[in-house]
């Protein structure tokens, strides 16, 4: 049988445990699909913790790549042997796994099945973020918190390639080079200066015009300073934690501001949309528009590593599970 990271309760990393899985024949309509590589995702600490709920025992994982094994009765477009990706379907960080095919798109010549499971998530997350829950335009300044992290290096370059002047906050001289290697503008070290009067002061007083905020609890105050009159506050994580519940009053004095916390699967609800979205970020990175950085791999029993690492922020870009 096919082994699988699963847990039983919820807690740290230390709940993470490899096991022998039965994953079966396909349903009518998924592919049974060997897994060549699983992305490692922050939500899936959430799972993991219980701070999103799910019924256990659960293997954890949102995103992989791999070549189809079996397609089921009423599968149309998918074929064995087809090599594809997906995400926002439970159940990645195993070495076989059955994925809906509405949730897969194939995985185009010239694109590795790394690279494809390093790209959907992520990059479907900076593509909807910067093309549709505020589309950024040309001449536009914004704000991006963790700008090394697998979100930010892709959302900064298709900000970019949109116009866009990047501010990005990180923690170390490392990730200060990333950001600008990913074409940050102006980065701040969050860790020495308050970034809030640091944008305040790069935009000579007026602000940016959205906020991409992946932190959550400790940098929400300082976003929403950040902002100019009417501009965009977009939470899309919480990686130090919630935000507290916020009076909506808050918003009309910072400008009359905007506060949205959007997540995936209200940006790929049909197969057009998906498609459009994966689409895009594939023909950018066959071109070489769009630098897909892997900042690290483990093997499936090293999934608490992985995760460990990843909360303790010592990772850049993408963090793959290698079945």
């Amino acid at each position: 049988m096919p082994t699988a990271v699963q847990i039983r309760r919820t807690g740290g990393p230390e709940v993470l445990e490899v096991a022998e899985v039965e994953v079966g024949d396909p349903g009518p309509d998924e592919l049974l699909v060997d897994v060549a590589a699983a992305g490692v995702n922050y939500i899936d600490t959430y799972h993991r913790s219980g701070s999103y709920p799910l019924d256990l025992p659960a293997t954890l994982g949102q995103e992989g790549a791999g070549t189809v094994a079996a397609v089921g009765s009423d599968v149309t477009g998918f074929q064995v042997g087809d090599r594809v990706a997906w995400q926002g379907v439970l159940g990645g960080y195993t070495q076989r796994a059955r994925v809906p095919a509405r949730s897969a798109v194939r995985i185009p010549d010239g694109v590795s099945d790394e690279v494809a499971a390093a790209t959907l998530l992520q990059g479907v997350t900076a593509h909807y973020l910067v093309r549709s829950t505020y589309e950024v335009a040309e001449g536009d300044t914004i704000l991006l918190h963790a700008a090394a992290g697998g979100v930010g290096l892709l959302l900064t370059q298709l900000a970019k390639a949109r116009g866009a002047r990047v501010i990005g906050t990180v923690s170390t001289a490392e990730k200060e080079a990333l950001a600008r290697e990913a074409g940050v503008d102006e980065v701040i070290r969050y860790d020495q200066v308050d970034f809030a009067e640091e944008v305040r002061r790069l935009t000579d007083g007026e602000g940016v015009a959205a906020v991409y905020d992946g932190v959550g609890r400790t940098t929400f105050d300082g976003s929403l300073a950040s902002l100019r009159v009417r501009g965009f506050l977009v939470l899309f994580g919480a990686a130090s934690g919630p935000v507290p519940p916020v009076d909506p009053q808050r918003l009309n004095k910072a400008g009359s501001v905007y506060l949205t916390r959007p997540t995936s699967a209200h940006y790929v609800r049909t197969r057009e949309e998906l498609d459009w979205r994966a689409g895009e970020l594939f023909e950018a990175v066959t071109s070489g528009a769009l630098t897909v950085r892997i900042g690290g791999r483990y093997p499936l029993a090293e999934a608490a590593k992985a995760h460990e690492d990843l909360q303790a922020r010592r990772t850049t870009g993408k963090l793959l599970l290698i079945p």
